[in-house]
Protein backbone atom coordinates (compact mmCIF):
# COMPACT_ATOMS: atom_id res chain seq x y z
CA UNK A 1 0.00 0.00 0.00
CA UNK A 2 1.40 3.37 -1.04
CA UNK A 3 1.25 6.63 0.90
CA UNK A 4 -1.17 8.01 -1.70
CA UNK A 5 -3.58 5.16 -0.93
CA UNK A 6 -3.26 5.71 2.82
CA UNK A 7 -3.87 9.45 2.50
CA UNK A 8 -6.88 8.87 0.23
CA UNK A 9 -8.40 6.46 2.76
CA UNK A 10 -7.74 8.83 5.68
CA UNK A 11 -9.22 11.86 3.91
CA UNK A 12 -12.27 9.92 2.76
CA UNK A 13 -12.65 8.56 6.28
CA UNK A 14 -12.47 12.06 7.74
CA UNK A 15 -15.25 13.26 5.42
CA UNK A 16 -17.45 10.27 6.26
CA UNK A 17 -16.63 10.49 9.97
CA UNK A 18 -17.45 14.20 10.09
CA UNK A 19 -20.86 13.63 8.50
CA UNK A 20 -21.59 10.64 10.73
CA UNK A 21 -20.48 12.53 13.85
CA UNK A 22 -22.90 15.39 13.15
CA UNK A 23 -25.70 12.97 12.37
CA UNK A 24 -25.10 10.61 15.29
CA UNK A 25 -24.57 13.37 17.87
CA UNK A 26 -28.14 14.60 17.38
CA UNK A 27 -29.43 11.04 17.65
CA UNK A 28 -27.34 10.40 20.77
CA UNK A 29 -28.49 13.66 22.35
CA UNK A 30 -32.15 12.64 22.09
CA UNK A 31 -31.41 9.16 23.41
CA UNK A 32 -29.38 10.47 26.34
CA UNK A 33 -31.96 13.09 27.36
CA UNK A 34 -35.34 11.60 26.40
CA UNK A 35 -34.44 7.91 26.42
CA UNK A 36 -35.83 7.27 22.91
CA UNK A 37 -34.53 6.60 19.42
CA UNK A 38 -35.78 9.05 16.83
CA UNK A 39 -36.15 7.03 13.64
CA UNK A 40 -37.29 10.17 11.79
CA UNK A 41 -33.80 11.67 12.20
CA UNK A 42 -32.75 10.71 8.66
CA UNK A 43 -35.90 12.23 7.18
CA UNK A 44 -35.18 15.46 9.08
CA UNK A 45 -31.78 15.48 7.42
CA UNK A 46 -33.42 15.21 4.00
CA UNK A 47 -36.01 17.86 4.88
CA UNK A 48 -33.28 20.31 5.90
CA UNK A 49 -31.55 19.82 2.54
CA UNK A 50 -34.82 20.39 0.64
CA UNK A 51 -35.56 23.50 2.71
CA UNK A 52 -32.14 24.92 1.83
CA UNK A 53 -32.58 24.02 -1.85
CA UNK A 54 -35.95 25.80 -1.93
CA UNK A 55 -34.47 28.91 -0.36
CA UNK A 56 -31.33 29.14 -2.49
CA UNK A 57 -31.96 27.53 -5.89
CA UNK A 58 -33.00 29.58 -8.91
CA UNK A 59 -36.06 27.34 -9.22
CA UNK A 60 -37.02 28.26 -5.64
CA UNK A 61 -36.73 31.59 -3.81
CA UNK A 62 -33.18 32.23 -5.11
CA UNK A 63 -31.96 33.77 -1.84
CA UNK A 64 -28.35 34.36 -0.89
CA UNK A 65 -26.83 31.01 0.11
CA UNK A 66 -25.97 31.98 3.70
CA UNK A 67 -29.43 33.40 4.36
CA UNK A 68 -31.06 30.34 2.82
CA UNK A 69 -29.06 27.99 5.03
CA UNK A 70 -29.89 30.02 8.16
CA UNK A 71 -33.61 30.03 7.32
CA UNK A 72 -33.53 26.29 6.60
CA UNK A 73 -31.85 25.50 9.95
CA UNK A 74 -34.37 27.74 11.76
CA UNK A 75 -37.15 25.90 9.96
CA UNK A 76 -35.75 22.58 11.17
CA UNK A 77 -35.84 23.88 14.75
CA UNK A 78 -39.56 24.52 14.27
CA UNK A 79 -40.11 21.07 12.78
CA UNK A 80 -38.28 19.47 15.71
CA UNK A 81 -40.47 21.32 18.21
CA UNK A 82 -43.59 20.30 16.31
CA UNK A 83 -42.61 16.62 16.29
CA UNK A 84 -41.76 16.64 20.00
CA UNK A 85 -45.06 18.21 20.97
CA UNK A 86 -47.28 16.06 18.74
CA UNK A 87 -45.80 12.54 18.64
CA UNK A 88 -43.41 12.36 21.62
CA UNK A 89 -44.80 14.45 24.47
CA UNK A 90 -48.18 12.62 24.83
CA UNK A 91 -46.31 9.43 25.82
CA UNK A 92 -43.77 10.69 28.39
CA UNK A 93 -45.63 9.10 31.30
CA UNK A 94 -46.27 5.80 29.52
CA UNK A 95 -44.18 2.87 30.73
CA UNK A 96 -43.85 1.63 27.13
CA UNK A 97 -42.62 4.97 25.79
CA UNK A 98 -39.59 3.41 24.08
CA UNK A 99 -41.70 1.01 22.02
CA UNK A 100 -44.40 3.58 21.33
CA UNK A 101 -41.96 6.22 20.12
CA UNK A 102 -40.29 3.69 17.84
CA UNK A 103 -43.66 3.36 16.10
CA UNK A 104 -44.50 7.08 16.14
CA UNK A 105 -41.11 8.22 14.85
CA UNK A 106 -41.18 5.54 12.14
CA UNK A 107 -44.59 6.91 11.15
CA UNK A 108 -43.13 10.44 11.04
CA UNK A 109 -40.27 9.15 8.88
CA UNK A 110 -42.69 7.67 6.34
CA UNK A 111 -44.89 10.78 6.43
CA UNK A 112 -41.90 13.08 5.84
CA UNK A 113 -40.48 10.97 3.01
CA UNK A 114 -43.83 10.82 1.21
CA UNK A 115 -44.46 14.50 1.95
CA UNK A 116 -41.08 15.45 0.48
CA UNK A 117 -41.78 13.43 -2.65
CA UNK A 118 -45.22 15.06 -2.97
CA UNK A 119 -43.86 18.60 -2.48
CA UNK A 120 -40.58 18.44 -4.41
CA UNK A 121 -40.97 15.39 -6.62
CA UNK A 122 -38.65 12.40 -7.01
CA UNK A 123 -36.13 14.07 -9.34
CA UNK A 124 -32.56 14.40 -8.10
CA UNK A 125 -31.57 17.82 -6.77
CA UNK A 126 -28.30 19.25 -5.49
CA UNK A 127 -27.42 22.26 -3.40
CA UNK A 128 -24.89 24.85 -4.46
CA UNK A 129 -21.64 24.29 -2.53
CA UNK A 130 -21.05 26.68 0.34
CA UNK A 131 -17.41 26.81 -0.76
CA UNK A 132 -16.64 26.22 -4.47
CA UNK A 133 -13.45 24.75 -5.87
CA UNK A 134 -11.03 22.04 -4.81
CA UNK A 135 -8.29 21.75 -2.19
CA UNK A 136 -5.35 19.43 -1.63
CA UNK A 137 -5.31 17.71 1.76
CA UNK A 138 -2.30 15.52 2.70
CA UNK A 139 -1.73 14.66 -0.94
CA UNK A 140 -5.36 13.99 -1.84
CA UNK A 141 -7.54 16.34 -3.88
CA UNK A 142 -11.08 16.82 -2.59
CA UNK A 143 -13.78 19.41 -3.12
CA UNK A 144 -13.66 22.52 -0.97
CA UNK A 145 -17.13 21.59 0.31
CA UNK A 146 -15.78 18.30 1.66
CA UNK A 147 -12.89 20.17 3.28
CA UNK A 148 -15.45 22.51 4.86
CA UNK A 149 -17.27 19.50 6.30
CA UNK A 150 -14.00 18.21 7.80
CA UNK A 151 -13.28 21.59 9.42
CA UNK A 152 -16.82 22.57 10.41
CA UNK A 153 -17.88 19.30 12.07
CA UNK A 154 -15.34 19.43 14.95
CA UNK A 155 -16.13 23.12 15.51
CA UNK A 156 -19.87 22.46 15.76
CA UNK A 157 -19.36 19.40 17.95
CA UNK A 158 -16.94 21.33 20.16
CA UNK A 159 -19.53 24.09 20.54
CA UNK A 160 -22.16 21.48 21.43
CA UNK A 161 -19.84 19.94 24.04
CA UNK A 162 -19.07 23.36 25.55
CA UNK A 163 -22.79 24.22 25.62
CA UNK A 164 -23.67 21.00 27.43
CA UNK A 165 -20.77 21.28 29.87
CA UNK A 166 -20.60 24.96 30.77
CA UNK A 167 -23.99 26.61 30.19
CA UNK A 168 -26.80 26.40 32.75
CA UNK A 169 -29.16 25.09 30.09
CA UNK A 170 -26.64 22.48 28.97
CA UNK A 171 -26.08 21.30 32.54
CA UNK A 172 -29.85 21.11 32.91
CA UNK A 173 -30.06 18.87 29.84
CA UNK A 174 -27.37 16.60 31.30
CA UNK A 175 -29.19 16.49 34.64
CA UNK A 176 -32.45 15.55 32.95
CA UNK A 177 -30.64 12.81 31.05
CA UNK A 178 -29.29 11.36 34.30
CA UNK A 179 -32.49 11.57 36.35
CA UNK A 180 -35.55 13.50 35.09
CA UNK A 181 -37.48 13.09 38.35
CA UNK A 182 -34.64 14.43 40.50
CA UNK A 183 -34.04 17.29 38.06
CA UNK A 184 -37.70 18.25 38.29
CA UNK A 185 -37.55 18.25 42.08
CA UNK A 186 -34.74 20.81 42.13
CA UNK A 187 -36.65 23.17 39.85
CA UNK A 188 -35.44 22.21 36.37
CA UNK A 189 -38.09 22.75 33.69
CA UNK A 190 -37.90 19.24 32.23
CA UNK A 191 -40.58 19.84 29.61
CA UNK A 192 -38.77 22.90 28.25
CA UNK A 193 -35.46 21.05 28.04
CA UNK A 194 -37.09 18.12 26.23
CA UNK A 195 -38.32 20.57 23.57
CA UNK A 196 -34.91 22.26 23.35
CA UNK A 197 -33.11 18.92 23.00
CA UNK A 198 -35.36 17.75 20.19
CA UNK A 199 -35.09 21.13 18.43
CA UNK A 200 -31.28 21.05 18.70
CA UNK A 201 -31.21 17.49 17.36
CA UNK A 202 -33.42 18.46 14.39
CA UNK A 203 -31.18 21.46 13.65
CA UNK A 204 -28.09 19.20 13.62
CA UNK A 205 -29.85 16.76 11.29
CA UNK A 206 -30.91 19.57 8.96
CA UNK A 207 -27.43 21.12 8.91
CA UNK A 208 -25.90 17.71 8.14
CA UNK A 209 -28.30 17.35 5.22
CA UNK A 210 -27.37 20.81 3.93
CA UNK A 211 -23.63 20.10 4.10
CA UNK A 212 -23.98 16.67 2.49
CA UNK A 213 -26.51 17.89 -0.08
CA UNK A 214 -23.78 19.93 -1.76
CA UNK A 215 -21.65 16.85 -2.51
CA UNK A 216 -24.41 14.29 -3.09
CA UNK A 217 -27.72 14.36 -4.89
CA UNK A 218 -30.81 14.93 -2.74
CA UNK A 219 -33.72 12.47 -2.85
CA UNK A 220 -36.72 11.94 -0.53
CA UNK A 221 -34.85 8.97 1.05
CA UNK A 222 -31.59 10.93 1.20
CA UNK A 223 -31.22 10.39 4.96
CA UNK A 224 -32.02 6.67 5.14
CA UNK A 225 -28.46 5.36 4.78
CA UNK A 226 -26.89 7.96 7.14
CA UNK A 227 -29.58 7.08 9.73
CA UNK A 228 -28.55 3.40 9.68
CA UNK A 229 -24.90 4.39 10.03
CA UNK A 230 -25.78 6.79 12.86
CA UNK A 231 -27.62 4.02 14.72
CA UNK A 232 -24.57 1.77 14.34
CA UNK A 233 -22.32 4.54 15.65
CA UNK A 234 -24.49 5.37 18.66
CA UNK A 235 -24.52 1.71 19.72
CA UNK A 236 -20.88 1.15 18.78
CA UNK A 237 -19.73 4.17 20.78
CA UNK A 238 -21.87 3.39 23.81
CA UNK A 239 -25.44 4.47 24.49
CA UNK A 240 -25.57 7.69 26.46
CA UNK A 241 -21.99 8.73 25.69
CA UNK A 242 -21.85 11.75 23.38
CA UNK A 243 -18.06 11.82 23.34
CA UNK A 244 -18.03 8.07 22.67
CA UNK A 245 -20.46 8.60 19.80
CA UNK A 246 -18.25 11.26 18.21
CA UNK A 247 -15.11 9.12 18.57
CA UNK A 248 -16.95 6.10 17.15
CA UNK A 249 -18.15 8.18 14.18
CA UNK A 250 -14.60 8.94 13.08
CA UNK A 251 -13.48 5.34 13.68
CA UNK A 252 -16.39 4.02 11.60
CA UNK A 253 -15.71 6.63 8.91
CA UNK A 254 -12.07 5.55 8.48
CA UNK A 255 -12.95 1.85 8.71
CA UNK A 256 -15.70 2.24 6.09
CA UNK A 257 -13.35 4.13 3.76
CA UNK A 258 -10.78 1.34 4.11
CA UNK A 259 -13.43 -1.35 3.53
CA UNK A 260 -14.70 0.42 0.41
CA UNK A 261 -11.14 0.57 -0.90
CA UNK A 262 -10.27 -3.08 -0.15
CA UNK A 263 -13.56 -5.02 -0.47
CA UNK A 264 -15.76 -2.64 -2.46
CA UNK A 265 -18.80 -0.51 -1.72
CA UNK A 266 -21.13 -3.53 -2.00
CA UNK A 267 -19.65 -5.47 0.92
CA UNK A 268 -18.65 -2.54 3.16
CA UNK A 269 -22.04 -2.20 4.97
CA UNK A 270 -22.11 -5.92 5.79
CA UNK A 271 -18.60 -5.75 7.17
CA UNK A 272 -19.57 -2.77 9.35
CA UNK A 273 -22.42 -4.74 10.88
CA UNK A 274 -20.07 -7.68 11.47
CA UNK A 275 -17.70 -5.29 13.27
CA UNK A 276 -20.57 -3.98 15.40
CA UNK A 277 -21.59 -7.51 16.39
CA UNK A 278 -18.00 -8.41 17.27
CA UNK A 279 -17.61 -5.30 19.45
CA UNK A 280 -20.91 -5.92 21.24
CA UNK A 281 -19.92 -9.54 21.94
CA UNK A 282 -16.75 -8.31 23.65
CA UNK A 283 -18.21 -5.08 25.13
CA UNK A 284 -22.03 -5.14 25.34
CA UNK A 285 -21.98 -1.54 26.65
CA UNK A 286 -20.24 -0.34 23.47
CA UNK A 287 -16.67 0.66 22.76
CA UNK A 288 -16.68 3.74 25.05
CA UNK A 289 -19.78 3.04 27.14
CA UNK A 290 -19.73 2.35 30.86
CA UNK A 291 -21.15 -0.69 32.56
CA UNK A 292 -24.20 0.23 34.65
CA UNK A 293 -24.48 -1.71 37.93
Amino acid sequence: MTMDMISAILVSGLVLGSVYALMASGLSLVWTTLGIFNFAHGSLMALGAYFAWTMTDAAGLNLWLGAGVAIAVAGMVGVGILIERTVIRPFYDDKDILLITVMTTLAVMIFLEKGIQFMWGARLKQLEPLVPGQVNLIGTTISAQEALIIVLAPLLLGALWAFLRYSNTGRGIRAVGQNPAAAKLIGVDVSKLFILTFALSAALAGLTGILLGSVRFITPTFGAEPLVKALIIVIFGGLGSLSGTIAAAYIIGVVEAALIFFVGIYWAPSMLFALLIAVLMLRPQGLFGKTVR
